[in-house]
Formats: structure tokens, C-alpha cells, sequence
């Protein structure tokens, strides 16, 4: 640690006996280490070698300095050596260095000292150890400890620097996910890998500081104290490293900033395309269900519904709009901030916001178009009541006054008056009506508009008949015709007076439209209706107009209910944006909870619905409309097979959240399962209006039909009741497919009475019926035992224990069975079992032997 006078190095030899004996390999690492200590700029001055050999003999000296010539790896300033003290080998030493001076092979002095102070004399006292009668401070056991210390601090610089550098290079090389599980999990990976780098950097530092503070312990403990050059470069020596150790970390910090900014894009974008997938996906499925509103309506409370689904539909597909135009938001932001994946993101940006605007765009393009529909439809409305009130001016003028001449002028200004009000109510020029309400008007809305524009000629040419009749009575004095109807003042003076009244005019008005088209003039029509006015025909008339508008008000409300229904929870188990709300286990599950309810809404909505529309004011021939649509009835038979599993499912998870939202969006106050009912409810009510209207359209012209639709309707509510029960049917191994159309099912008592099987129990079994519920197949018939179950709803219906079945082509019947009129017997097998059926009456009875005989006969005839 000493420096000579110039700041040469200077390398102290111990005087040690063992010398010789250090292998040559490690003695030369050991003066290339020493050599390696100081600073390039000392060690380029030379160094100082001080070899003490007082306590050794000359020629262990000789050997010494041969070997320490021969191994020195660095420059050579000068060489002291401390001469053996004792006299002999001190005098021995002078003469032999004189002689083979030559031998050392050093290009540098070699000055023979005799004692410490001469060596004092080239090297400042405080630049020796004590042990060479010097100041400094130096411990052997303190120098190697710190030297091990600084030696392994820079070696965890260099391998801190290097694992740095290949953890930049593996960052660097690492390819991008593209999902954003891989990417969260890549970004979770190389943090953590981040952050071992960072602790292991951290105690590097901190180790670094330990060994600078013990090297500058003197100083901080004595400020005096001044440290010594080699204490002064190895305080540089750990300041360089510790300084290139930061600047590594600085280096590291920055490029992982970097790296994890891309990382943290990465998983944005993912989680960017992730989203746009799903909204892109809803987006898709509003868009579809507008596109469906296609239909412009065919009167102002049917447009006003249809808006309202519109305004509904449009509340709901809201949150996904805004969801939509949040993601474009976003993904602008992505575009502003410089993301790496530009070119990527602008193309679904602008898709989206495409997308949200033409959405927007047709919502309001079909709004305006129902709002004009609305406009037209409320024209034809106003032109219609016009030509009502119209009607009913004309029924309700006196016909006894307007034979006065007074009596004929003040109905003729009624009249007048009244077509004054036409200006703002009725349709003036047809054409202009198609040209302003073009892109709206279909066939069917054109052929309405055309049917009210005659209809309001037809009154003005009533009206102008009148007013030519009421101008001869008021020119020339006649005498009055006595009436032959009930007094006028009977008549009601206004249309909207009292509900009863409306209910009557309603029927004039309709008695009127009719009877002019046989009578030459509106007054023998005035005159019929006052002698029909309080007939029981009105009143029939009235009741069946009623229960048609009872029909067609409850299905538009039934058609209102399935697409609530459809569009408020079967789609949204196919939104992507509920998906997180939905168990795995009801996944994919949509076709079991809601069967064929789809099918049996289109069917209505498009078809039966508009059919009944077109027997308002035919209410009898309605029958008609119901046998013309029978085959898809059938429908029902298909959902009402499938409302057991539908049940099941729903029994499952009816405590749903997925369930629970929907039914919070909405505002139902019933609960799914309640509407899943509905179906069966509806085709149970058809079969009640049929009755109702066949009670009072009695020899009427539809009577027929009527009573034909409602035996079909009956024919499909039994096939619905049998198949509930037929599925019902448990333990049997075959398949009921293969029995055939089941044709009759119901409980019965039954005894048994076999040729074979012991006495005693042929007996017992005479006295004690079995309660057998049978299935009566085309190809056999079933015998099983019912089992009441508990529950609620679908929980509560019975199910069917197999017993036995026999086979059709084996069946024989007895009609009548002695002492009971109740009672039939099935046998088998040439009577070899015998079963005694009782049925509940002798009407079921009757039904079911029939039914039997027909079975049979018909297998005779396909036998022959």
C-alpha cells in the first residue's frame, strides 16, 4: 500500500523461511494480482520492490531475487533488498552481489541495504509498515479481507451486468401474444423477472456501500485520518463500480420501461380485440332484430304498438350502442397515444363507429317511417269516423220532420254543416295521398286506403242523394209521411253518449252498411232499422262482435307477451355482453327452456293475427280463419311434449342472476316460468272464444265452420293432454313411438280373471279392482299405475308406473258386461286373461269401446 517518492508502487517480500518452497504457478498469480492492484498511471511508473531477507542466509537471498526476477510481470522502477544482519553472511552477500551482478538479470538497480533506517532513505517512513520500522497502517488479515470483498463485488458486477443483458436480450426476442390470458400472463412472468433483478441489483449496491464504508471508517471515525494511495484506490475501485452498476440499472430501467409499455399495449390491444369481438357480435345481433321491423302497420293502435316495440327495443340495444361507441373511444385513444399497432386499430375504430351510426341512422329512418304510417293511418281514421258520423247524421235525421218544409231546410243545414267539417277529415285527391306516402304504402295499406276513399265517395254520393231529396220537400209542401218507426226522440242525438249507446250505433251503423246494398235509397234503410233497432238480433250481433274483439285484442296481447319473452331472455342468452351472467350448465341450454315458442310466435305474428284482422267485421266466419291455419296448430303439440324438460331446467336454475336481470330489464312482475305457460294457456282459451261464438252464430252462415274449427281445436287440446300424460310414462323398456298415435288415455277400475294362476287368487281378484290408468295405442294397449306427485306447478303432475300392455292383434272386447253398464272386458289371447274394465260413465264407455272396435276392425280389414 506504500508509494515511493514519485508515486511508484511499492511491493514489500516478508521476510518468510518458506519462501522456496511456494510453487512457481501460485507465486506467479500472486505478483500478477499484486501487479494488477494499482491504477494503470501508477503501475506504469514502475514499482518499488523492498525484498527483506535480514534473518535469512545468502544464498536463500540469491535464489529469492533470481526467482522474483524471473516471475515479476510488471515495470521495475527499483529493487531494495535488506541483507541478512548476521556478520558472515552480510560480508558473504557484498562480495557475491559484486561478482554476479550479472546474474540477476534485472535491468534495474539492485541497491544491498544493510538496516531499516538506510532503507528509510528511499522510501518515506510513512510509506513502510511498522514491521520495516514504518507508519502505516496495514493489516494483512484486514487487506485480504477487503480485497476478497472488492474482488467479489466486481465479479457480482460484471455477472449482475451480464444476466442484465441477456434478460434485455430475451425481452427483446420475445414474440407478442395474441390473446389476453398469454399476455397478462407474459406481462405477470417478466415482471416478476423484473423485479428479481431489480432486489438482486439492490443488494449488489447495498454491498458495494458496506465495503465503502469500511473502507472510509477511519475517515468518518477520525476526520484527520488520512487514507493511504491503496486505501484511495480501492475506494475508487468500488466508486467505479458501484457508479457502472447504476449505470447498468439506469440503462435496464429504461429499457424496461419500454419493453413493459409495448407489454401493457399488448394486453390493451388484446383486451381491445377481445371486446370488439363480442361488441362486434351484439352489434350484429341488434342490427339483425331492426332489421326485422319491416312492418309499417295496419291501423294506428297496431303502428303505435310497433313503435313502442321499436322505442323499447331501442332502450335496450342502448347499453350495447354504448358499449360500442366506449370501445371506438377507446381505441381513438390507443390512436392518439401512438400505439404500436396503429394500422390494426384505425380499421376496427372506424367499423365500429360505421356501425353505431348506421344503427342509429336506420332506428331513425324506420322511426319516421312508422311515424308517417301513423300520420297516414290517423288520416284514415279521422276520414272514416268522418264517414260514420256521416252515416249516423243520416239515420238519425226524423223522417216525419223533413217532411215539413221547415223540418227539410233544418236537415238540410245539418247536412251542409256537416260536409263543411269534411274539409280538415276526409281524403280530397287519392293520388296525392300515393305520392306523399310512396316508400310506406304496400299492397295491403294501398288496398286500405283505396277501400276508405270509396267509402267516403260512397257517403258523399248518400249525402248528395239526401240533399237532392230535402231541397224537392223544402221547395214544395208536402204533407208528412206518418212514421212507421218508434218515436223519434228514442234516437240518441250523439254518437258518444253512453257505452250501451256506442255498443248500439255501432250495430245500426253496421245493420246500415248492409242493408244498403239491397234497399234503393238510405231512407227504407232508415226505416228498416227503426223496426230492427231493439230486435234480439242486434243484441246477438253486438255479443259476437264482442267476442271477436275479445279474440283479437288478447292475441295481439299474446303476441306481445312471446316476443317480450323471445327478445328478453332467449336472445339475450345468445348476447355476448350476459355471457359472464350465465352458468356453465345452462349453456347451449336455449332449445330445451323455450322448445318451439320461436316457431309458434312467427306463426302468430305473421299469419293467424292478420288473418283475424280480416273477420272483424265478419265475426261468424271467423270458424273459417281457425280450420285454415289447423295444421299449424299442431305446433302446440310439439311445445307442450317438451314443457316437462323445459320445467326441469327451469326448476334448476330459476334462482339464476342471468334470469333475474332479464326479468329486472323488464320490469316483469312475474317470473320466467310464468310466461312459458302462456302457450298452453292460449290454446286452452281459443277453444273457449269458439264455444262462445258458436252459441251465438247459430244457423248462421259460418255455424258450420265454426263448429268444425272448434272439434278441431277440442281434437288438438286432447293429442296436447294425452302426450303430457303419454311422457309421463315411466319404466316401460321399448319405444311408444312404435305403438303407434295414441288414441285414448284415462284411470279406470280393474278386476282381472285368468285361466291360469290359482284359485284363490282368481277370486280375490273378482272382489278387489286395481286402479289402472290405460293407453290405448293404435298397436296396443298400455295398463299402468298412476302416482300422485308433490310439488308446485310441473312438480305437481302425475306420473305413470309401466305394469303390463297387450298387443292389439291379440285383443278381443265384450261390450257388456252383466250387472254394471260401467263395466267392458278386454280379453286375450282366446280369453286366456281376461281384464273387466270400469269405466268412470257409461258416456266413457261408450267412447272407449268404440274406439277399440275401430282399432280392431280396421286391423281386420288390412288383414283381408
Amino acid at each position: 500500500g506504500g508509494r515511493g517518492g514519485d508515486g511508484c508502487p511499492v511491493i514489500t517480500f516478508p521476510d518468510y523461511p518458506a519462501f522456496s518452497e511456494i510453487p512457481e504457478k501460485e507465486f506467479q498469480n500472486v505478483l500478477t494480482y499484486l501487479t494488477s492492484i494499482p491504477s494503470l498511471r501508477d503501475a506504469g511508473i514502475g514499482f518499488i520492490l523492498v525484498i527483506d531477507r535480514r534473518q535469512d542466509k545468502w544464498t536463500s537471498v540469491k535464489a529469492s531475487i533470481l526467482r522474483i526476477a524471473a516471475s515479476f510481470p510488471g515495470n521495475l522502477q527499483l529493487v531494495l533488498v535488506l541483507r541478512p544482519t548476521g556478520f558472515f553472511h552480510r560480508t558473504l552477500s557484498d562480495i557475491a552481489f559484486k561478482f554476479n551482478k550479472d546474474e540477476f538479470k534485472m535491468k534495474v538497480p539492485i541497491i544491498m541495504l544493510g538496516s531499516v533506517s538506510e532503507l528509510q532513505g528511499y522510501i518515506d517512513k510513512t510509506q513502510l509498515t511498522e514491521d520495516l520500522g514504518g507508519t502505516l497502517d496495514y493489516c494483512h488479515n484486514r487487506w485480504l479481507s477487503r480485497r476478497t470483498a472488492i474482488e467479489g463485488f466486481a465479479q457480482k458486477v460484471k455477472q449482475t451486468a451480464q444476466i442484465l443483458q441477456s434478460f434485455g436480450t430475451e425481452l427483446a426476442e420475445t414474440e407478442l401474444p395474441n390473446d389476453v390470458q398469454s399476455t397478462s400472463s407474459l406481462l405477470a412472468t417478466h415482471t416478476e423477472k423484473k423485479d428479481k433483478m431489480k432486489e438482486d441489483i439492490r443488494l449488489a449496491v447495498e454491498q458495494g456501500g458496506d465495503i465503502l464504508g469500511s473502507i472510509t471508517k477511519p475517515v468518518t471515525e477520525n476526520p484527520e485520518y488520512k487514507l493511504n494511495q491503496d486505501q484511495l484506490d480501492n475506494q475508487t475501485t468500488v466508486e467505479r463500480l458501484l457508479a457502472q452498476l447504476h449505470e447498468t440499472e439506469t440503462a435496464f430501467d429504461e429499457f424496461w420501461i419500454k419493453h413493459q409499455q409495448k407489454l401493457e399495449q399488448c394486453l390493451r390491444l388484446r383486451n381491445f380485440e377481445q371486446n370488439f369481438r363480442e361488441v362486434k357480435a351484439a352489434l350484429d345481433v341488434v342490427s339483425e332484430r331492426l332489421s326485422a321491423f319491416t312492418d309499417v302497420g295496419n291501423s294506428c293502435s297496431h303502428v303505435e304498438h310497433i313503435l313502442k316495440d321499436l322505442a323499447n327495443f331501442e332502450e335496450k340495444s342502448c347499453e350495447t350502442i354504448a358499449k360500442a361507441r366506449m370501445l371506438a373511444s377507446e381505441g381513438d385513444a390507443f390512436i392518439q397515444s401512438n400505439h404500436y399497432a396503429v394500422d390494426s386499430i384505425v380499421p376496427k375504430c372506424s367499423e365500429l363507429h360505421h356501425l353505431c351510426d348506421a344503427f342509429t341512422t336506420e332506428t331513425e329512418r324506420r322511426r319516421n317511417l312508422l311515424n308517417k304510417s301513423l300520420e297516414l293511418h290517423g288520416l284514415l281514421e279521422k276520414s272514416m269516423k268522418w264517414c260514420d258520423e256521416g252515416i249516423y247524421l243520416l239515420a238519425s235525421q226524423p223522417v216525419d220532420k223533413c217532411q215539413s218544409q221547415d223540418g227539410a231546410e233544418s236537415a238540410l243545414q245539418e247536412i251542409e254543416k256537416f260536409l263543411d267539417s269534411g274539409a280538415g277529415n276526409k281524403i280530397k285527391e287519392l293520388n296525392k295521398i300515393y305520392r306523399e306516402y310512396a316508400h310506406i304504402l304496400n299492397e295491403d295499406l294501398k288496398e286500405h286506403v283505396q277501400k276508405v276513399f270509396q267509402k267516403q265517395e260512397s257517403m258523399e254520393e248518400m249525402f248528395q242523394k239526401r240533399q237532392v231529396s230535402l231541397k224537392k220537400l223544402a221547395a214544395k209542401q208536402t204533407r208528412p209521411v206518418q212514421p212507421v218507426a218508434p218515436r223519434p226522440e228514442a234516437f240518441v242525438k250523439s254518437p258518444c253518449t253512453s257505452p250501451e249507446t256506442k255498443e248500439t250505433f255501432s250495430c245500426n251503423l253496421w245493420l246500415h252498411k248492409h242493408l244498403c246494398q239491397i234497399c234503393s235509397s238510405s231512407d227504407c234503410c232508415l226505416i228498416l232499422l227503426y223496426v230492427l233497432r231493439s230486435s234480439k238480433r242486434i243484441r246477438i250481433q253486438l255479443r259476437k262482435q264482442h267476442v271477436i274483439n275479445e279474440l283479437i285484442e288478447t292475441e295481439r296481447a299474446y303476441v306481445e307477451e312471446l316476443l317480450c319473452v323471445l327478445e328478453g331472455y332467449a336472445a339475450e342468452m345468445d348476447n355476448p355482453l350476459m355471457a359472464h351472467l350465465i352458468s356453465p350448465e345452462l349453456q347451449n341450454k336455449k332449445d330445451i327452456l323455450f322448445g318451439n315458442m320461436e316457431e309458434i310466435y312467427h306463426f302468430h305474428n305473421r299469419i293467424f293475427l292478420r288473418e283475424l284482422e280480416n273477420y272483424v267485421e265478419y265475426p261468424e266466419l271467423v270458424g273459417r280463419c281457425f280450420l285454415d291455419q289447423m295444421e299449424d296448430f299442431q305446433i302446440y303439440e310439439k311445445y307442450c311434449q317438451n314443457k316437462p324438460r323445459s320445467e326441469s331446467l327451469w326448476r334448476q336454475f330459476s334462482d339464476s342472476v342471468f334470469f333475474q336481470e332479464c326479468q329486472r330489464k323488464l320490469d316483469h312482475k312475474l317470473s320466467l316460468d310464468s310466461y312459458l305457460l302462456k302457450p298452453v294457456q292460449r290454446i286452452t282459451k281459443y277453444q273457449l272464444l269458439l264455444k262462445e261464438m258458436l252459441k251465438y252464430s247459430k244457423n248462421c252462415e259460418g255455424a258450420e265452420d265454426l263448429q268444425e274449427a272448434l272439434t278441431s281445436i277440442l281434437g288438438i287440446l286432447k293429442a296436447v293432454n294425452d302426450s303430457m300424460h303419454q311422457i309421463a310414462i315411466t319404466g316401460y323398456d321399448g319405444n311408444l313411438n312404435e305403438l303407434g298415435k295414441l288414441l285414448m288415455q284415462g284411470s279406470f277400475n280393474v278386476w282381472t280373471d285368468h285361466k291360469k294362476g290359482h284359485s284363490k287368487v282368481k277370486d280375490l281378484a273378482r272382489f278387489k279392482p286395481m286402479q289402472r290408468h290405460l293407453f290405448l295405442h293404435e298397436k296396443a294397449v298400455l295398463f299402468c299405475k298412476k302416482r300422485e306427485e308433490n310439488g308446485e306447478g310441473y312438480e305437481k303432475a302425475p306420473s305413470y308406473s309401466y305394469k303390463h300392455s297387450l298387443n292389439m292383434a291379440a285383443v278381443g272386447i265384450t261390450e257388456n258386461v252383466k250387472g254394471d253398464a260401467k263395466k267392458f272386458e278386454i280379453w286375450y289371447n282366446a280369453r286366456e286373461e281376461v281384464y273387466i274394465i270400469q269405466a268412470p260413465t257409461p258416456e266413457v264407455k261408450a267412447t272407449w269401446v268404440n274406439e277399440i272396435r275401430k282399432v280392431l276392425t280396421s286391423q281386420l280389414q288390412a288383414c283381408r
